[in-house]
Formats: C-alpha cells, structure tokens, sequence
C-alpha cells in the first residue's frame, strides 16, 4: 500500500451565493493579469525576472495598504498566492520548451482558484464554508483522504466545480498479463499494434462539425450584449462540451481495454504542436495527447506501464524485417525495404519498430512485477 495523490471533482449546486465565488475567480484572474504586467514591465526596464518571492510582498502589499486594490480581499491570501505560483510554474515551463509565453487572459473565462489549509471547512452532509459563505454540492461518493487542496473551478457553460485534491492510501495490483505491445499513432488510423490490428477514431468533432458552424453563424447574427446572444453563446459552448465529454468517455474506455490485455504499452512521443500547425483541427479532433494522459492514468492503477520512446527514433523509416533504413514519403501508406524487400502497412511496421526500441533499451525483465515498482513509484 503506498500514499497516491488523487483529485475528486463534485458539482456545486446552483445558487444566489455562487455569484460570490464567480466574483472570486474573476479576481483571481485580475490578479494573475496584474502580476504578468508586473513581470514583463520589470524585465523590460532592469532586465532580469521579478523572483516569485518579492512579487507576493508586492502583491499582499497591494492588498492591504491601496484603497484601488482593498477588493483583492475578498479571495484569500493563500489563492492569491496560488496564482503567483501558477505564473511562476507557467515561466519555468516556458523556459524548459514545455510550453508558450504566458499570455493575459479573459477575466471572465479565467477557470479557477484555490484554497490550501484556510479559507474553507467541509460541514456535514453535502456542505462546505469557502470564503465565509456556505454551499452545497452533489456527493456523488465520499470523500476518503485527508484533503490537501480545495479548487473552486468554472467551465465553459458557467457551471462551478469542488475539486478536492487528497492524499490516499491505495494497492497498486499487479498486472493480469505478461504481454508487452507496441503502438503507433496515426492520421488514416487512430491506432495500429504491433500485431497489425486498428484502432479507428469516431472523430466526434468532425461529426458534430456541421451542427457546431450553423451554431456558430447563429451566434454571429446576434446583437452583442443581448440575451439572445447569451442563449447563443451557451448553446455553443454546450455543443463543444458534449463533444469533449463523447471523446472522453470513448478514450476510458480504450485505455481499459489495452490495460487488460497489456502489462506494458509502448508509443512514440509525438510532436503534438507541430502536427497542430500542418494538420489543425484532425489532430485536436483525435486528441493523441489527451488520450496518453488518461492511459497513463488509468495504467496507474491497473499496475500497468506506458513507456515513451523518443519522437527522433526512425520507426517509419526502419524495417522492423532486418533493420534497414530509408526515407519514406509521408504519402506511402505501405513500408516495402529496398534490403531484403520486406512489405508491411506503415503503421504496423512503426508499431513493431516502436516495440523493439522499448524491449532493447528498458530491462522489463518480470514485466507484471515491474509494472506494480514503477507505478508505485509515479506520482498520482
């Protein structure tokens, strides 16, 4: 048994209080803004960045002591400083090439605060104290770990969340199978084994994609301001959120299927942000991303592993038959060695190539006992 972290997610009810948290988390994004100027100003004008340390003085400083900035109050001194941290962690991913510069965000579509030790109490039943107020939530199962964090987080309908982040205990299991497998990502076809079998997508934006551009135009002909347009602007955003909530669902219930078969699952790491840049909306309609996260949530707790070969190791290029490798235009769907003249569909060669990186530089060794270390030692 070992200490994981995990994050429960209930829905708040509907409430006149709740425009108070909507106010919080508008603060929070003014301050988050606030503090980015702060940053950017200070490097333009000395040079060197603003430490984390001296931008929380300035920014508690501003709190207490300006008649201009008093509201800032009304969001605890421990959210406020969570969103320094948050700025602070947005420039190290930066820096590192994890991801862009940090940008000024919408007050209105900035998602979320949250609370550490103060700030809020979970009362009886289905109720918790945050900032002085009361609410009520849905309980769709207990809370069972000592909770480190509360997050207050808002989506895209305007619909406000309790994320719980706590600290359980919990049994990783061993997992039920020895087999190893390797796999491919790819445009034609979601995902090719090593074994040559496919995995196609739904692609669920692309079949909700006539619905969404009439919801779209209809947004565009409303009078800016009006309640016809907030209709509008609400219908859309529903129609974007079944789409997540489809794909989703469709991707737990891929990741449970491979973790059943597999103790270790082999994939390339892909250049996700490239690919955006020449393929657009087919690869944020395939989500290859999205669905690594949630397998590698899931193989957390069902004891398996998912290993990540590096995005240069020539997989398409190489013949999984003798090792030989030439360059292949992205056209050709069928890899066909000049060598020995070997010929299998593009993916699956890439897939069996993957395979065979992962078992010549990882000892697996007993790869079910070896699944349940290593997930006992990731992090939740």
């Amino acid at each position: 048994m070992i200490e994981a972290r995990r994050t429960y997610k209930y829905r708040l009810y509907r409430h006149d209080n709740c425009r108070y948290l909507v106010n919080a988390i508008d603060i929070a994004g003014i301050i988050w803004n606030h503090a980015l100027a702060l940053s950017k100003r200070y490097y333009r004008l000395y040079g060197e960045s603003l430490s984390l340390s001296h931008l929380m003085r300035h920014i508690a400083k501003l709190r207490r002591s300006s008649v201009r900035y008093s509201y800032w109050q009304k969001l605890g001194s421990q959210a406020v400083q969570d969103v320094i941290q948050r700025l602070e962690k947005a420039y190290k991913r930066f820096f590192v090439g994890q991801g862009g510069f940090p940008r000024f965000k919408k007050v209105k579509k900035y998602p979320s605060f949250t609370l550490k030790q103060a700030g809020w109490k979970l009362l009886d039943g289905n109720r918790i104290r945050i900032l002085g107020r009361v609410y009520k939530f849905v309980k769709s199962r207990e809370i069972d770990g000592k909770i480190k964090t509360v997050t207050i987080k808002r989506d895209s309908l305007g619909r406000l969340w309790l994320c719980f982040s706590l600290v359980i205990d919990v049994v990783i299991p061993q997992a039920t199978t020895g087999k190893i497998g390797g796999f491919d990502f790819g445009l034609k076809t979601f995902l090719t084994n090593d074994e040559g079998r496919e995995l196609e997508s739904p692609q669920f934006f692309k079949q909700s994609q006539r619905k969404i551009a009439g919801l779209n135009r209809e947004l565009s002909r409303k009078v800016k301001g009006s309640n016809n347009r907030k209709r509008a602007k609400y219908r859309l955003a529903k129609a974007h959120e079944d789409v997540a909530n489809k794909r989703r669902d469709w991707f737990f219930k891929r990741a449970h299927e491979l973790c059943d078969e597999y103790a270790v699952l082999c994939f390339e790491d892909l250049n996700i942000k490239g690919m955006q840049r020449l393929w657009g909306k087919k690869i944020s309609d395939l989500a290859f991303g999205e669905f690594l996260t949630i397998l590698q949530h899931v193989s957390s707790k069902r004891g398996c592993r998912v290993i990540k070969i590096d995005r240069w190791e020539p997989t398409t290029q190489t013949c999984s038959a003798c090792g030989h490798r030439q360059k292949m235009d992205l056209r050709e769907r069928t890899f066909v060695c000049e060598s020995c003249g070997f010929a299998l569909g593009r993916d699956h060669n890439a897939a069996r190539n993957i395979k065979r990186v992962v078992a010549s530089t990882h000892n697996l060794g007993d790869v079910r006992r070896e699944a349940a270390t290593a997930n006992s030692r990731s992090p939740a």
